[in-house]
C-alpha cells in the first residue's frame, strides 16, 4: 500500500497530456446530469484547466448495479464517439466504483476502459447498509413503496433504493468479488481516506463512530478495510471525510485543496501511458 500527501496549496496550472478522456462516476445521493448542481465540486475544471477532457457517467442516484451499468454503456460509447478515442479513464467515488465494475465486467469493456481508480468504495461492503437491511421495517410494502417514490422524485430514471441497499451489504458484496473479476486489460487502483474522530465532519458524527466500533478506521460511511481492494491500493492522507473527498464543501479541509488529489491521480495515469 502506497501513502499518498495531497499538496498545501495549488500547484500553477499546467497541461497534463493524458492519452484518454476522463469520466467521472459518482456514487448514492447525486446526480451529474441536466441542470443539477455538480457533484464533484471544482473538481472538473480545475482538471479541465490541466488540459484534461472530463465528462460524467449521467448514473442514477439510486440505480443498482445492472441499471447503472447499462448506462454507463452508453456514456462511454458516447464519449467514446465523441472524442474519437480508443478508451476512457474511469474515475469514481462510493458505489460509482462497484458500478463501474460491474460495467466493466457485464459488456466485456477492458478493451474500451484503460484504467479505473476508485475512492472511497465499498468493495467489501458497506456496515451501514448491514444495519439498515436488519431492520425490519426495511423490508415491509410500505417502506419499499415510499423508498420508489423517494427515488422518483430525486429525479432517477431507474430507482431501486431496496436493492441498492441489499446490493451494499457486505454478504452480498462477497458473491459479488467472487462472481465481477478484474479484467486483466484494465488498470484498476484503489484510494481512501479516513477521519480521525467523528468531529471531523458532523454530517458523519454518529456513522463514523458506529462504523468505528464495528470495523475500525473510516470516512463516515465507507471503512478502511473495505475500501482497500487490488494490489495497487494507495491512503490520501489528511482527515478527510467521504463527502469532503469529492470537494462537496468546495474549500480546503486539514489544508488540502481537494482538486489536486484529482490533478496527481491524472498524472500518474499520464505518465503510465493512460
Amino acid at each position: 500500500m502506497t501513502p499518498i500527501a495531497a499538496k498545501n496549496s495549488k500547484e500553477a496550472e499546467k497541461v497534463i497530456s493524458l492519452k484518454y478522456p476522463v469520466v467521472l462516476v459518482h456514487g448514492v445521493y447525486s446526480h451529474d446530469r441536466g441542470k443539477i448542481k455538480r457533484f464533484w465540486g471544482r473538481i472538473p475544471a480545475e482538471l479541465e484547466k490541466n488540459g484534461i477532457k472530463v465528462f460524467f457517467g449521467n448514473t442514477d442516484a439510486w440505480g443498482d448495479y445492472e441499471s447503472n451499468a447499462k448506462i454507463l454503456h452508453e456514456t462511454i460509447d458516447k464519449v467514446l464517439q465523441e472524442t474519437k478515442s480508443e478508451k476512457v479513464n474511469i474515475i469514481a467515488h462510493s458505489k460509482g466504483g462497484l458500478d463501474s465494475r460491474y460495467f466493466i465486467w457485464k459488456y466485456d469493456y477492458g478493451d474500451k476502459v484503460a484504467s479505473l481508480t476508485t475512492i472511497s468504495t465499498p468493495h467489501h461492503g458497506a456496515e451501514l447498509a448491514d444495519l439498515i437491511y436488519k431492520r425490519k421495517i426495511t423490508h415491509s410494502k410500505v417502506a419499499k413503496k415510499a423508498l420508489i417514490i423517494y427515488g422518483e422524485l430525486y429525479g432517477d430514471t431507474n430507482p431501486d433504493l431496496y436493492n441498492v441497499n441489499y446490493q451494499l451489504t457486505t454478504d452480498y458484496m462477497k458473491k459479488f468479488n467472487e462472481d465481477v473479476w478484474m479484467d486483466e486489460r484494465v488498470y484498476y487502483q484503489s484510494f481512501y481516506t479516513v477521519m480521525k474522530n467523528s468531529f471531523d465532519d458532523l454530517m458523519f458524527f454518529y456513522s463514523y463512530q458506529y462504523i468505528k466500533k464495528t470495523s475500525g478506521d473510516n470516512d463516515g460511511v465507507v471503512s478502511e478495510c473495505s475500501a482497500k481492494w487490488g494490489s495497487n491500493i494507495t491512503k490520501i492522507e489528511g482527515r478527510i471525510s467521504h463527502a469532503e473527498i469529492i470537494d462537496k464543501k468546495k474549500r480546503k479541509i486539514s489544508g488540502i485543496f481537494i482538486p489536486d488529489i484529482y490533478k496527481k491521480i491524472v498524472t500518474d495515469l499520464s505518465d503510465k501511458g493512460f
